[in-house]
């Protein structure tokens, strides 16, 4: 009877044994899914905060490329309008010159002076469109000294022609005068007073009311001359040509301008002036 009971006591502790084992086992297991769990939900939490950040730079670019394309679109609209405004213009100044073509062909039996007033206008159109024909022949003036042979403007000096351009000018012979200082620049470019040739030029289209033009021509003296004694006097001259044209922003700038790149000199006393 004792050894049935020693013989069951052992398998009852055999059996227990190996049921601990199973059950750490179990726990040991079970500790692994957890963390592979835990590894498994962190990753998850990674992607997910990955690809709202995605999402949201994704939203960023896509608003910033529609507000480029929006600002592309706009800047289209108003290269289109001011196509439209161009065209319009180039199309008043053709009729113009049908007009005055026109009335040049009745003119024959007219005072020479009339005639000569119509072609100097129709001259001033075509140098606004650039229509200037190359094929018509320069003017040539002679100065003719007793006992010596005339001479043509090819063997004149740089000093000779702005000379003549600037009596031209003082005197308000307009034409010729902007001839002698366009031949200047064309011929010696490098001159001391290439800039000053090109200032009077802007000057005889200030006189002559064509604002536009005149702006243009000062324009040349700022860029080709920056350090030229005349830059201070055509950026003063171009503010005003602006505000003749009622263009008082540009007017403004171009003024202001002035006043900060020459303080001390006259013309931006002047401008100063018309700032305020």
């Amino acid at each position: 009877m004792g050894c049935l009971l020693t013989i069951f006591g052992c398998a009852t502790h055999s059996d227990v044994t190996s049921i601990d084992n199973r059950l750490t086992e179990m726990e040991l297991r079970d500790s692994e899914v957890r963390k592979t769990g835990q590894e498994l939900q962190t990753q998850i939490s990674e992607y997910q905060k990955l690809r709202e950040s995605m999402d949201e730079e994704l939203r960023r670019q896509s608003a910033s490329l529609h507000a480029l394309i929006e600002e592309i679109r706009e800047e289209n609209r108003i290269l289109n309008g001011k196509l439209e405004e161009f065209q319009y213009a180039l199309n008043q100044q053709e009729k113009a010159i049908e007009e005055l073509e026109g009335k040049n062909q009745g003119i024959s039996n007219q005072p020479a002076g009339i005639a000569e007033n119509n072609e100097k206008r129709i001259a001033r159109i075509e140098q606004y469109l650039n229509l200037e024909s190359a094929a018509k022949p320069a003017t040539v003036v002679s100065v003719v000294t007793p006992g010596s042979q005339p001479k043509g403007n090819q063997q004149l000096s740089e000093q000779e022609l702005y000379k003549q351009g600037k009596q031209a000018f003082d005197q308000g012979d307009a034409d010729t005068a902007r001839k002698r200082f366009q031949e200047l620049i064309e011929r010696y470019p490098k001159s001391e007073n290439a800039d000053n040739a090109q200032f009077w030029i802007g000057e005889i289209y200030y006189r002559e009311k064509w604002y536009e033009k005149a702006i243009l021509e000062y324009q040349k003296v700022i860029e080709n001359y920056p350090e030229g004694n005349k830059t201070p006097a055509a950026l003063l001259k171009q503010g005003l040509a602006f505000s003749n044209l009622g263009d008082s922003a540009n007017s403004r700038l171009i003024l202001e301008e002035l006043s900060k790149k020459y303080p001390k000199s006259n013309e931006a006393k002047i401008a100063r002036e018309k700032l305020k």
